[in-house]
């Protein structure tokens, strides 16, 4: 029987690859756990590279439930964002340290590629794997993954940000912008938007949410003070979601919304709303852990 310690050293690993792909924590984790109950019945010495095994294993079923999905994904009532998650627990050694992997903003454009083209672009771009370890996972060519990983970047790069603003000033605009909405002042906060910021707002069908996004910096701008109103009285915590500067409103099973700020040349280029009470389950556990 495979060693569980040894699992054990690739799971953070193995969640990293799998939250990449799959845009929800909860899928991340059921892959990697249906990952380590498979490796459990696994003779140790029937595999001769475990990290490359655990990564093949992982990937695969990452890319089966994307396909599975996306028929489901179809009929979504509004916009589909990822399910956001606290902090940079994510970044990891293979990954390096910027975070823009983990940027909501990223996370949607990956949305663009088929499972196979996601796959081949995360483990190169994100990585770093080598083209023979690629082709092995997906079951592909060399050739046809050094395609499909030009492909996939094409799509990629045309629209995605430059993440050229420090860390600091992110979240120094990030406090300028929660202290706008809270005075309800809409020059203020107009001067902090890029002229074509979109707000994108992911309520499932299940709560009340923009059903299409809102574009442009006035039409943003009166959007969010409208929506201030929804927001007044509850907790306002501002905490780095997916690397990013955010806020979560509300508490416990008061929750009622994450938002996450997409900064970029010293403007604020998009804001994400997740609303939808499902991919809100993780903040909800990691503020009832903390007592907020």
């Amino acid at each position: 029987m495979a060693s569980v310690e040894l699992f054990q050293n690739y799971r953070e690993h193995l969640f990293a690859i799998a939250y990449r792909m799959l845009g929800a924590a909860y899928e991340a984790e059921d892959v990697v756990q249906d990952t380590y109950l498979r490796w459990r019945t696994v003779e140790s010495s029937a595999v001769a590279n475990a990290e490359s095994y655990l990564n093949t294993m992982t990937v695969r079923a990452s890319i089966d439930r994307l396909r599975k999905r996306k028929s489901l994904r179809e009929d979504y009532v509004g916009p589909w964002l990822p399910e956001p998650v606290v902090g940079q627990t994510l970044i990891t050694a293979e990954a390096g340290t910027v975070s823009e992997s983990v940027s909501m903003a990223f996370l949607v454009l990956l949305e663009r590629l088929s499972p196979t083209e996601r796959a081949v672009f995360l483990l190169r771009e994100v990585f770093e794997f080598e083209y023979e370890a690629i082709a092995e996972i997906v079951e592909k060519e060399e050739d046809n993954c050094r395609l499909l990983f030009k492909r996939a970047k094409k799509h990629i790069d045309a629209g995605r940000s430059r993440f050229s603003t420090g860390a600091n000033e992110q979240w120094q605009l990030a406090i300028q912008f929660q202290q706008a909405i809270a005075t309800g002042d809409l020059s203020a906060l107009c001067s902090l938007l890029a002229e074509n910021i979109r707000v994108c707002s992911d309520g499932g069908g299940k709560v009340s949410a923009a059903r299409v996004p809102i574009d442009g910096r006035d039409n943003a701008g009166r959007f969010l003070l409208g929506i201030r109103r929804f927001a007044n009285g509850l907790a306002q915590t501002p905490v780095i979601l997916n690397g990013q500067p955010g806020v979560i409103i509300g508490s416990g099973e008061d929750l009622y919304s994450a938002l996450i700020v997409d900064i970029d040349c010293h403007q604020i280029r998009q804001i994400h709303i997740i609303r939808n009470p499902d991919k809100l389950a993780g903040l909800r556990s990691w503020l009832q852990e903390r007592d907020i």
